[in-house]
């Protein structure tokens, strides 16, 4: 049955057809008392009311215009109405349902007049010898009453229009909603591709520096001193065993359904010492300090203060020259954390801090901008008067849950 429906909704002139002919041959079998003449008429006007029910849907400006054309020519020549009759309750619904507005307009029109003129119709019809022994107040009645199937069908075709309007709206705002919902997972897909991305550069940036630094120191004093050729040796190893951690827990998110943070544990600033314990193996002296009393903070500000520390300390490693120091000052305030890393290092040049990124020189910057950025902080960065570089980050605080 559904597809039987589905086939007839496609094809609405296969539908009004067989509710043409079902009209036409009840007006034909139907017994009624005109002259020869009036019967050749009222064949002639049922095949055409036929005819363009076939085509209301298609060309309702023609059937309506044709229909009331066709009531008129029936009432001038004085044919009674007959089973036939009933197209112009169609053609009635049509305008309403299908039609323009003007069209529209016209089928209430005709509708309204049809009773009036039916009534005038029979009163011609019968002539002034046979009275229809109605009162004229009864004729209006009759008049009215004739016309009020017309309204009815006008106001049910009005009605279609609205809930096919209707239904037209909700289509279109669940395509609407469906391609906004696409554009959402697509923004999402590259706000966690973006924040991945810069979990890898941390990782791996970090690790591999240690790494090249340890391989560099090791391969310097292999001959002259084995043992410290072999501490080297064994930090490498541990420095690539945790890259490989924190890599493959990155990468398990990418083949993972539930990829939220709740689940996911992330470097926080109690692990800060850890850390810069690992940067002072790798041979870069770092002072820590913290200020103020230290609190629970919220979950994103702890990976970005872990993250922006981390990267500092790497690009102090790979930019600031021989024998450069660091340190390293957390500072925990009323409604905003400081976080301040700077060296005595050689700096960085103005144009890597405004082309950064380009070649992969100062990508540790933008990378520092957009975390800060996700929990409405702000950044500085840039030389330090005196020689070496200077990063400050504040980000704002929240009562941690």
């Amino acid at each position: 049955m559904h597809r039987l429906y589905a086939w007839l909704r496609g094809r609405p002139m296969v539908v009004d057809g067989a509710w043409a002919a079902l009209v036409v041959l009840l007006s034909l079998v139907s017994q009624y008392r005109e002259e020869s003449w009036h019967r050749i008429g009222y064949f002639a006007i049922t095949a055409l009311i036929g005819c363009l029910m076939v085509v209301r849907r298609r060309w309702p400006t023609l059937a309506v215009t044709a229909g009331l054309g066709l009531g008129l020519l029936q009432v001038g020549l004085g044919i009674a109405p007959q089973g036939s009759s009933i197209g112009y309750l169609v053609f009635t619904y049509t305008g309403a349902a299908f039609g323009t507005q003007w069209v529209s307009r016209l089928a209430l029109t005709g509708g309204l007049l049809a009773g009036p003129l039916a009534v005038l119709e029979e009163h011609w019809t019968q002539g002034d010898s046979t009275p229809t022994g109605r009162s004229a107040a009864q004729q209006v009645f009759v008049g009215a009453l004739l016309s009020t199937p017309f309204i009815l069908c006008w106001a049910w075709g009005r009605l279609t229009r609205v809930r096919r309007a209707y239904l037209t709206e909700l289509e279109d705002r669940a395509e609407r909603l469906e391609r906004e919902r696409d554009a959402q997972a697509k923004v999402a897909v590259a706000a966690e591709r973006a924040r991945i991305a810069r979990e890898l550069h941390d990782v791996v940036a970090h690790n591999v520096s240690v790494m090249i630094v340890q391989a560099d120191g090791a391969a310097y004093v292999m001959d002259n001193s084995p043992a410290q050729a072999k501490e080297a040796l064994a930090t490498i190893a541990t420095t690539g065993r945790q890259a490989l951690v924190e890599m493959r827990r990155l990468l398990g998110l990418l083949r993972t359904a539930d990829t939220t943070e709740e689940y996911v544990p992330q470097p926080s600033v109690q692990e800060l010492p850890e850390l810069l314990e690992q940067v002072r193996t790798a041979g870069l002296p770092v002072e820590f300090s913290t200020s103020g009393t230290p609190r629970e903070l919220p979950r994103g500000v702890e990976l970005t203060v872990y993250r922006i520390v981390q990267e500092a300390l790497t690009n102090v490693r790979k930019h600031g020259g021989p024998n450069v120091s660091a340190r390293v000052a957390v500072d925990f305030g009323d409604r905003d954390l400081n976080v301040v890393i700077e060296d005595d290092g050689r700096g960085s040049t103005d144009e890597q801090l405004a082309n950064g990124g380009a070649d992969g020189q100062g990508h540790g910057l933008i990378g520092m901008r957009e975390r800060i950025g996700m929990v409405s902080g702000s950044l500085d960065a840039g030389p330090r008067p005196g020689g070496g570089f200077r990063i400050r980050a504040v980000l704002p605080l929240r009562a941690g849950r």
